[in-house]
């Protein structure tokens, strides 16, 4: 059974999705800190934090931030939490999980993820990370 790194948070996320695929290189770029590992929702590894937290997805299938000590946190609150970790203004964002009820963000994360393969199509295989990114993958 494979763990997390110490003080690392680990980002499943649709390995088959170009959005997600396109996200996960925005985080990539982002991640000063080098806080983040990912897994595809479809690897053996997040297999296993699927099972091991007991994630039903088939309500959750497009990104889940594991971090350690924590069961997961998904759909919108997912993605702030994300965003926060950048620093910056982008803890900014934090203002929307004060105003906004979690219904709303989900239901605006639930419309683009619904329609994510017919916005933005569809890969036949999970990405295979390039050699100089490959340690930010767990597999």
């Amino acid at each position: 059974m494979e763990e997390l790194e110490e003080g690392k948070k680990l980002i499943l996320f649709d390995g088959v999705c170009n959005l997600c695929n396109g996200a996960v290189q925005y985080i990539i770029k982002r991640d000063r800190k080098d806080v983040f590992r990912f897994a595809a929702l479809q690897s053996d590894i997040g297999r296993q934090f699927i099972e091991e937290r007991n994630i039903d997805t088939t309500k959750v299938d497009s990104i889940v931030l594991v971090e350690p000590g924590v069961a997961y946190f998904v759909k919108s609150t997912a993605a702030l939490y994300i965003a926060y970790e950048f620093g910056g203004l982008w803890k900014g964002l934090k203002f929307f999980e004060w105003v906004l009820p979690v219904s709303i963000r989900d239901g605006i994360y639930n419309f683009v993820a619904k329609n994510r393969y017919k916005w933005f199509g569809k890969k036949e295989f999970c990405m295979i990370p390039t050699p100089e990114l490959k340690a930010k993958f767990m597999d």
